[in-house]
């Protein structure tokens, strides 16, 4: 089976498709908009890679304004690999931008997967958006949705049926292991592995950290923040002017395969997004499948990954003291934490793995393919 992804190749999540599709036999070929890292794909011989080297995050806030939709500029490279590398099945990975591109390109079977921003705020921007990912979903074969939340927001632009299709984890990379820390052993270490972006919440993380080291002074607490993004300089003003900065460190961007290392580094994973478009969370599921207990805010697809009182808490989000009650339970209950992160890794394991999930896209490609020949 060929198939064409149409996808941030630089994406963790576009990374961890053409990889595990590639281990299944499946032949991809990647067409990205923006740089990438070539090496992440360099074992990989059934897998190859197209950019067009656009600067910047194309399939962010930036593609909202239609009329400066340079990602159009990839139709006929789309065109050329349709031609040239004759997929069986195109799967474009993003509704809005990479979605039209697959729908311009007029192959079949097509499958767009819904991510979060594409579903949650580009069609909320005018009537315009909105008429472009309904056009969009017409063009397609399938529509697929990590969470049971995106499914039900992308069912106000389409009648046609939702495929859920989970992100889940690789339990073999994702488990407690013993690593090269940067903390002393007695630490109790709270943390999160998110982008320094505004709507993941992480100033909401400080101040909570900074309402806990104001109650236990003598507790050896630390706080890992691994992520890179635009308010790096403004969270570290931010953990200076609350007086947590000797408590702080800030690891910035790390590479996926490291990923691993930062979440067993942790007591706690805290993750206090503020927006709906936090659809799905794997960087949550991936610190369970590490047998940590997670803090989440109950704002999108996040609640849906945790199992409230069992694997760890859920929030109101944008509420520092609420997020630092919750955490103290944790912080002061060794028990309690070794409890609910066993508790994670199980329901990682009967409802998020990853070789499932692979299972069942693959299911829906042969699905898609069988369908076409009718």
């Amino acid at each position: 089976m060929k198939v064409l992804l149409l996808s941030n190749p630089g994406s963790p999540h576009t990374i961890k498709w053409a990889r595990s599709l590639a281990e299944n036999a499946v032949e991809i070929c990647i067409l990205g908009l923006s740089a990438y890292d070539p090496s992440v794909y360099r074992n990989y011989e059934n897998i190859q890679v197209h950019s067009l080297g656009l600067p910047g995050s194309i399939t962010g806030n930036s593609e909202a304004n239609i009329s400066k939709a340079r990602y159009l500029k990839a139709m006929p490279m789309v065109k050329q690999l349709i031609e040239k590398f004759r997929p069986d099945i195109v799967h474009a990975h993003y509704a809005s931008s990479y979605g039209l591109l697959g729908a311009l390109s007029g192959f079949h079977p097509y499958i767009i997967s819904v991510w979060g921003a594409d579903i949650f705020e580009f069609p909320r921007k005018s009537f315009l958006h909105g008429a472009l990912i309904k056009y969009n979903f017409r063009k397609a074969d399938k529509i697929l949705s990590t969470s049971q939340v995106m499914a039900k927001e992308t069912g106000r632009y389409t009648e046609k049926p939702i495929e859920v299709t989970p992100f889940g984890i690789d339990l073999e990379r994702f488990k407690p292991l013993r690593v090269g820390n940067l903390f002393d052993e007695g630490d109790v270490v709270i943390g999160t592995i998110k982008g320094l972006d505004k709507q993941y919440g992480i100033e909401f993380l400080l101040r909570a950290f900074a309402i806990l080291a104001e109650r236990h002074h003598a507790l050896p607490l630390k706080l890992l923040i691994v992520g890179g993004g635009p308010l790096e300089k403004s969270l570290k003003q931010l953990a200076n002017e609350l007086r947590i900065d000797d408590r702080t460190v800030f690891a910035g961007r790390v590479d996926y395969d490291a990923v691993v290392n930062y979440h067993n580094m942790l007591a706690v994973f805290v993750s206090l997004s503020v927006i709906d478009s936090e659809s799905f969370g794997v960087a949550i599921l991936e610190a369970s499948a590490c047998e940590k207990p997670v803090v989440v805010a109950d704002v999108g697809g996040l609640p849906e990954v945790v199992a409230d009182g069992v694997t760890g808490f859920v929030v109101a989000p944008r509420d520092p003291e609420s997020a630092a009650a919750v955490i103290e339970k944790l912080v002061l209950d060794e028990e309690l934490r070794k409890r609910m992160g066993k508790a994670g890794r199980t329901r990682v394991k009967e409802l998020y793995d990853w070789n499932e999930n692979v299972k069942q896209m693959i299911r829906i490609y042969q699905e898609a393919l069988l369908k076409d020949l009718d």
